[in-house]
């Protein structure tokens, strides 16, 4: 088959051996993938095995699962998985998985696992938030944008974050109530953070919690080391706490309900770049230097 591969020249296409399913897999003729900002940042050039990486895909199964679980041939399904979605066909677990509705496009759909799955986990983990201030750092990106919609459909009042007006094009929409450059830009305290950003950001925006509050760091987008000043905190009567958050797995049932919402119409993936799978390391690059407002989305072609 053919696969994406990380060498010095970046993301090219190349052969890799077949996948072979384990019994609780279904094997996957994949339709699109999407890149995610983690996996593109802290990939690794080592090739010498020809490893698939990759976490989000879409497409077709074509072989079903020999334990009976999971989807019958010909099911279009998202998947997810900590490897293997970067390529023509992937094996994945049928816990890792949901059907895809026929009015959703596969290439939409395959934006939904770790930057919708991550931010829907992160908005239930911050427990109620009805009529609460809560501040998504770096909501211009992936996750950033699944979080500011969703902690809206949850009742929050949502303040985004961004490097920029440019940034802010579409956040209103998603539910943004406030737009604000950095969390310096803040009026008065906040209950909530999902803080995709890392470094200092996470810092100022601890600063700013107010009582019984909770900070979540999920990303580290700015590649930056966090630095914490306590007795600053206290100063400014930061009084709640800070967790590291990890998205957890299976993701079939998270998968399942963000693709409702998708089919509602109550929830938009916001892709900002999508083209051929050959112009991956293009969709790479665009994603590191802030290019893709959300996601971007490779189309696999034969």
């Amino acid at each position: 088959m053919r696969a994406l591969i990380n060498g010095p020249q970046g993301l090219h296409l190349a052969d890799a051996p077949d996948p072979k399913p384990r019994d609780s897999q279904v094997l996957v003729a994949v339709e699109a993938v999407s890149l995610n900002f983690g996996e593109v940042a802290f990939r690794s050039p080592d090739t010498r095995s020809k490893h698939v990486s990759g976490w989000d895909a879409a497409g077709i199964v074509i072989q079903a699962a020999a334990d009976g679980s999971g989807p019958a041939v010909g099911a279009r399904v998202v998947t997810f998985g900590w490897s293997g979605a970067w390529a023509e066909l992937r094996a994945v677990d049928t816990t890792e998985l949901a059907v895809v509705p026929d009015s959703v496009d596969l290439g939409v759909a395959s934006a939904l696992p770790v930057a919708g799955v991550t931010a829907l986990q992160a908005v239930r983990r911050l427990g109620p938030v009805v009529g609460r201030r809560v501040l998504v750092t770096g909501a211009s990106g992936g996750v950033g944008r699944y979080a500011v919609r969703l902690a809206a459909l949850a009742g929050a009042h949502v303040i985004a974050s961004v490097g920029g007006p440019q940034r802010a094009q579409g956040l209103p929409e998603l539910g943004a109530a406030e737009i604000v450059f950095g969390p310096e830009g803040l009026s008065e305290p906040v209950y909530g953070v999902l803080d995709t950003v890392g470094g200092a950001q996470l810092a100022e925006a601890f600063y700013r919690i107010g009582p019984d509050g909770v900070v979540l760091a999920i990303g580290r987008a700015s590649r930056e080391a966090t630095t914490i000043d306590f007795e600053v905190a206290g100063t400014k009567s930061a009084r709640g706490r800070l967790e590291n958050f990890n998205v957890a797995t299976p993701f079939a049932d998270d998968l399942a309900y963000l693709l409702r919402l998708l089919e509602t119409g109550r929830l938009d993936p916001q892709i900002g770049w999508r083209g051929p799978w050959r112009q991956a390391e293009e969709a790479a690059q665009a994603l590191l230097t802030r290019r893709v407002p959300g996601k971007a989305v490779l189309d696999v072609e034969s």
